[in-house]
């Protein structure tokens, strides 16, 4: 058995080439490992198999934004380009929790481009995949309200009614300061729709932000 038969979206891979590619070793990355920086050159393409890995982008300002989450059976939408394209990293890569990797290294990521139907629709898919949801992220970002975009993230990140989570990690999200991250929570609260901790922000009522996060008016 090898890691092959946990990869997900490369069932079906000619033999020749999956016996290669499970020959490579998996790697046990530790929680905030960055596993790339702006301005580094792709080594290789990553296939994660287990945990999380972030893609932040950072403006001159120092201020975060979350671009992008890599999960089993996802794609980082940077490599991909840096590998294809040549192009250095203008984002950075920070595991998330413990995660266990593959590092399909460059020369083989490229030949395997050429010679496998297969590899080939497993990266262009992917590859699509996240371009769609990057774009769903860039229209969120420029049209939706903060106050929308504040009012989903606490509805989808919530275990039970609690987010467990600072201003700024929430800010980094939704891709917006901390400071207006701060204001808004402030104001949820005095409207009694969450009840703010250190740390943490309880949902208190889960119908009014849901009709905020629909853009739609809270009375």
């Amino acid at each position: 058995m090898t890691w092959m038969d946990q990869a997900e979206g490369l069932e079906g891979l000619e033999a020749g080439i999956a016996a290669q590619l499970g020959a490579l070793p998996v790697m046990n990355l530790p929680k905030g490992k960055v596993l790339f920086c702006p301005g580094e050159a792709a080594r290789g393409f990553t296939i994660v198999l287990s945990g999380r890995v972030e893609v932040f982008l950072t403006g001159p300002n120092g201020r975060e934004i979350l671009l992008y989450a890599i999960e089993p059976g996802e794609s980082c939408v940077q490599s991909t380009l840096g590998l294809l394209g040549g192009e250095d990293y203008t984002g950075e890569a920070v595991t998330a929790t413990d995660c266990r990797a593959v590092l399909i290294p460059r020369g083989l990521f490229l030949s395997l481009m050429d010679r496998s139907p297969v590899f080939r629709r497993f990266v262009f898919g992917a590859f699509a995949v996240r371009i769609q949801a990057i774009m769903a992220l860039l229209e969120r970002v420029a049209f939706q309200k903060v106050e929308s975009r504040l009012a989903a993230d606490l509805l989808s990140h919530a275990e039970g009614t609690t987010v467990r989570a600072t201003h700024q990690e929430i800010a980094t999200r939704i891709g917006t300061a901390r400071e207006v991250v701060s204001r808004r929570l402030d104001a949820l609260a005095k409207a009694g729709m969450v009840r703010l901790d250190r740390g943490a922000v309880t949902v208190e009522d889960p119908d009014k932000l849901a009709l905020l996060a629909a853009n739609a008016r809270v009375v």
